[in-house]
């Protein structure tokens, strides 16, 4: 199964594999802290606190493991853009199995994903570094992403860091994917 998402299509280069293969490793840290923290919070009580916008009818712990597994799934599609499955629809998708994968369908999305979280990403990276909000008021005291000094603020960085590579990773596979697929439809 991993072969069949991860196996590339010949003329992709090494660190596009190797770009693709790091997308998801770089969600996973961040996924593992928040659901371990929101484990931690559901055992001392705490869970329900600053909720947010999560709808009350659904616990935290599921919302949390819920947002982890659809970031992963997200970042799992970077295979795409080195896989056959990127450049051929599977046989599991009716109407479309077998059928060549339009160039755009995959280069808008992914670049549109790429700007997107290359913002959000360094934006909450440079707030935490200067540990201001955009209006330059100073960060939510107590939040622990912004309080310096403990073991556990250094833990939140060492698992949130990863993402601001995110972005620039998809990124360049997108920039790889798009040179690769007119290069090869240009010799079709």
């Amino acid at each position: 199964m991993w072969e069949a998402v991860h196996a590339p299509v010949p003329g992709v280069p090494r660190w596009a594999r190797t770009a693709a293969t790091a997308v998801p490793c770089t969600v996973l840290p961040a996924s593992i802290w928040r659901i371990g923290m929101e484990i931690h919070a559901t055992v001392i009580g705490t869970a329900e606190d600053g909720r947010g916008s999560v709808p009350v009818w659904m616990p935290m712990l599921v919302y949390v493991i819920l947002l982890s597994i659809a970031s992963e799934l997200l970042a799992i599609t970077a295979f795409g853009l080195v896989a056959r499955w990127g450049e051929v629809f599977p046989r599991w998708i009716p109407g479309l199995r077998g059928r060549r994968v339009p160039t755009l369908f995959a280069v808008i999305p992914a670049t549109a994903g790429a700007a997107i979280l290359t913002v959000l990403w360094t934006t909450l990276a440079v707030e935490a570094v200067i540990q201001r909000d955009l209006r330059g008021r100073p960060m939510h005291p107590g939040n622990p992403l912004y309080e310096p000094g403990d073991w556990q603020s250094w833990l939140v960085i060492v698992c949130y860091a990863p993402l601001v590579l995110w972005g620039p990773l998809l990124g360049a596979l997108t920039v790889a994917y798009r040179r690769r697929r007119k290069r090869s439809t240009a010799f079709a």
